[in-house]
């Protein structure tokens, strides 16, 4: 191996080391690429790589857009509708609720792909109910944490849209790839954290003063018409790609007609109503495809240096090592830096390849993507964690990691073993 291997190796444990401190991350990214390409003596790699990224018209329609209609919905409240609306049966349940708010979770999660967003949607709803029930706050939190990859089967997920656009797929199409295993790794949360949480003690009926559950959402009734706006754009793709072609659409006009049925409904001041979309969709640029290009640059700096072609290299000798390699790494990399975002990098830099060591390039994508999702469900770091906590009145993240480890490691070898 060259030299320049050897230097980006360094930087690659540096650039971990500084995503576990929770430095910026589009920082650390950017500033590692253009570091790499620098000493490989090509630093135009990572400026081209930086204005291709910026472009990258599908990625930008679908995200600004999803983003610019989560802005609204939040906004208008609609998704704290769509949370009481299919809680409302579970009050009489008792210990099934605990399996019951992570699916809620899980299925909100399709409709508001943002793990954070969710949370703040589903916890003042769910958190109660649970609480109610005799679940304790650490139980409560990971009832709720164990449902927020549902997002992986959102039409609005910049995953989905990202591996897309490389495979040369729709995003239904995408989704379509990994959904089977998806919706099984929900299963295994679902089950696993409910059992984690007997076996830790948290189910206690009566164990919860009244007092304490004073607090309620601000929905007390139920309008099933704004409860249905969060899943107008996801109805709308999933009808239009596999029953009614004539309205099949791409992400970004489901999401404006979305947009559109929610200010109809809600009927509110339509000046606010387009500020609130656009400011959304300027987040979505920002906080979103932010980090995609600085994933961009990153990528870059790694295949300038050589370290790209040394690792596609080890991966084409084995197809075991493809298959570990591609779960397991964005895996480890969403535990320690409490995000899946991870899997930007991973599939900007080696998921292009996948060919040529046996795998298809949206099974990959989409593996790589779904790993990150379930490393970052267990880390102790990730914001949704510490949203969830400080939601639920739980102390300390890591308690919620002692519940989801070891049903997320399970997750992972059935991806590894299944999507390979």
């Amino acid at each position: 191996m060259t030299w320049t291997v050897w230097a980006a190796i360094v930087i690659v444990i540096l650039t971990v080391a500084a995503l576990i401190k929770r430095y910026e991350t589009r920082l650390v990214l950017l500033a590692s690429g253009f570091l790499m390409t620098c000493l490989s003596l090509d630093p135009m790699q990572g400026l081209n790589a930086f204005a291709k990224s910026m472009t990258n018209s599908g990625l930008i329609m679908a995200i600004c857009s999803a983003m610019g209609f989560a802005f609204v919905v939040q906004m208008t409240k609609y998704d704290v509708h769509l949370v009481k609306l299919l809680s409302a049966p579970l009050s009489k349940l008792g210990l099934l609720l605990i399996p019951a708010a992570t699916a809620i979770t899980y299925f909100i999660c399709i409709a508001i792909p943002s793990a954070a967003g969710c949370a703040a949607a589903v916890g003042p709803t769910m958190i109660p109910l649970l609480r109610r029930a005799g679940v304790s706050r650490p139980g409560t939190a990971a009832a709720i944490l164990g449902g927020t990859f549902g997002s992986m089967l959102s039409p609005g997920l910049s995953h989905n849209a990202y591996v897309a656009k490389m495979a040369n797929l729709d995003v239904i199409q995408t989704i379509g790839v990994h959904m089977n295993y998806t919706l099984v790794c929900g299963a295994i949360s679902m089950i696993g954290v409910t059992i984690m949480c007997i076996l830790l003690g948290d189910y206690k009926p009566g164990s919860v003063s009244e007092d304490e559950l004073a607090e309620e959402s601000d929905v007390q009734r139920v309008n099933i018409l704004k409860a249905l706006a969060p899943l107008v754009p996801v109805l709308i793709l999933v009808t239009g790609n596999l029953w009614i072609p004539a309205i099949k659409m791409g992400v970004a006009q489901a999401m404006i007609v979305g947009a559109i049925y929610t200010l109809a409904v809600t009927l509110s001041d339509p000046q606010a109503f387009s500020k609130r979309f656009f400011a959304g969709m300027g987040n979505g640029y920002g906080e979103v495809l932010g980090i995609i290009i600085a994933a961009g640059v990153f990528a870059a700096g790694l295949k300038a240096s050589g370290l790209i072609a040394v690792f596609i290299e080890v991966l084409r000798g084995s197809n075991e090592i493809a298959r570990w390699g591609g779960s397991l790494g964005p895996f480890v990399m969403g535990v320690i830096t409490g995000s899946g975002d991870a899997a930007f990098a991973f599939n900007e830099a080696v998921t292009p390849h996948a060919p040529s060591f046996g795998m298809a390039v949206p099974t990959l994508g989409t593996m790589a993507a779904l790993a990150g999702a379930l490393g970052r469900m267990m880390s102790p770091i990730s914001g949704v964690a510490i949203v969830i906590c400080g939601l639920a009145g739980a102390s300390n993240p890591i308690e919620l990691t002692k519940r989801l480890a070891i049903p997320m490691i399970i997750a992972i070898i059935f991806v590894a073993l299944a999507m390979v």
